[in-house]
């Protein structure tokens, strides 16, 4: 199933109670980035690649549904090393996302900000539903080669859906990368 009619898909469903409720799994590294050797790392998560998302994915996001996406909550957050040589100059935080209809009729708009390495990066506000690509430049000096970066994205508002599973709902995310 190509992307498109994934996530047409996964919009109608959002709301259904057959979505399970358990987030990534806690990690217990500095700052919260995994204890594991950043050669471990990639610059890019898509949400579908398990096994890189069992490692990068360091809070806020839920399980993997139709094997494409994942909810978030309203704070959510990854380990992302630089792409091998940008030396960390020039490098774009990129987070692929939908705003489903729920949210907007739910919340309204919704404005995502986003850190790296406690540095703001940037926010923007999303008043529609849809697909987008959430894109920032890396704020200078914060970015070390070889060195994973802590991404943290912040909601203004989620919800919580009517049905179970009962959790907190911000956005969908579908990838996060540095470029």
């Amino acid at each position: 199933m190509n992307l498109g009619v994934g996530l047409s898909v996964a919009l109608l469903l959002a709301g259904c109670p057959r979505n399970t409720p358990e987030l990534a799994l806690p990690r217990d590294g500095a700052a919260g980035i995994p204890e594991t050797a950043p050669e471990e790392f990639l610059s890019s998560v898509h949400m579908a690649d398990a096994r890189r998302t069992e490692r990068q994915l360091l809070e806020g996001f839920h399980r993997l549904e139709q094997g494409v996406w994942r909810w978030t909550g309203r704070k959510f957050s990854a380990g992302l090393l630089p792409p091998p040589g940008s030396g960390g100059k020039d490098v774009q935080l990129e987070l692929h996302l939908v705003v489903p209809e729920i949210v907007i009729s739910r919340l309204g708009a919704v404005t995502l900000s986003a850190r790296m390495n406690g540095a703001p990066v940037g926010n923007e506000t999303f008043a529609k539903p849809g697909e987008y690509r959430f894109v920032r430049p890396a704020p200078a000096g914060v970015l070390r080669e070889g060195e994973v970066a802590k991404i943290e994205f912040k909601l203004d508002k989620a919800f919580w859906p009517d049905e179970p599973p009962k959790r907190e709902l911000g956005v969908i995310a579908v990838s996060v990368a540095l470029k």
